[in-house]
């Protein structure tokens, strides 16, 4: 049989973006990674790249090292049936929001390694961040090992569990906030007269190449804010009616409030 160094159990879009990310990156060979997927079709995705595939769990719970990529509300039954499987000492890592580490750990024993990651949705296009956070027994080679795995689809950073339900509401809800923004620039631009497909070009670009601008430019938001801001001009207009209507507080509170329902489902 032959000898696998990580075996994902979940798969999804998530799961297949890393192992995509991975290979590319020289990571790992294909060929060490199994993946245990439910569906057909992204198990057939995969098997041109050298990957294992197979619906079965089993495979991918004996490796050293396992990503759980499964959604938070079935992680605790698939844990009940691999929990026998997995080595002592295995290196388990989740990516299941808002499941601690130490009920991971409870339902493996106690025997494992356990570190938790808060990927978000940019990770399918390699441009994720995600958080990375040491749980029971993990060590720094486990950590900077995991870390490594997921900058393949972007970029990885440390932070205590502790701060987990705040990286979700931060960066893991994230990209819905910023969807949300182009979704009222799209309106607003065909309110104005524009085609659709020309409003959704433009405020699309508009906030990538912003957002690229913030990543390079080493200046802060408010600074390249008051750059674009000309006294008395159409942007400040802009800004003022924001202002007015509270929408910065809204957006602090609605992140915090997305903060607090992962400490809720986390209970």
């Amino acid at each position: 049989m032959a000898e696998y160094e990580l075996g994902i159990i979940g798969g999804g879009n998530m799961g297949s973006a890393i192992i995509r990310g991975v290979v590319a990156a020289g990571i790992l060979p294909a060929g060490a990674i199994v993946l245990a997927e439910p569906v057909e079709s992204r198990r057939e995705a995969l098997r041109p790249l050298g990957v294992t595939a197979t619906a079965d769990n089993t495979l991918a719970a004996g490796c050293p090292r396992l990503l759980l990529a499964v959604k938070p509300q079935v992680l605790g039954a698939v844990l009940k049936a691999i929990a026998p499987l997995v080595p002592a000492d295995a290196l388990v890592i989740s990516i299941a929001a808002g499941i601690r580490a130490a009920a991971i750990d409870a339902q493996l024993k106690a025997r494992c390694r356990i570190v938790r990651v808060m990927p978000n949705m940019p990770l399918l296009v390699g441009a994720g961040v995600s958080a990375v956070a040491a749980g029971p027994r993990a060590t720094g080679a486990d950590l900077e090992w995991t870390a490594r795995l997921f900058g393949a689809c972007g970029t990885a950073i440390f932070v205590a569990e502790e701060l987990m339900d705040a990286v979700t509401a931060v960066s893991g809800s994230g990209p819905a906030y910023f969807f949300y923004l182009i979704e009222a620039m799209i309106a607003a631009g065909t309110a104005e007269g524009l085609d659709r497909d020309v409003a959704a070009a433009l405020a699309t670009q508009t906030c990538a190449g912003a957002a690229k601008l913030l990543a390079q430019s080493g200046k802060t938001p408010q600074e390249l804010r008051a750059a674009v801001t000309s006294p008395g001009g159409t942007t400040q207009r802009a800004i003022e009616t924001l202002d007015a209507a509270g929408v910065q507080a809204a957006l602090v509170q609605a992140i915090r409030n997305a903060a607090q329902r992962s400490r809720e489902l986390g209970k």
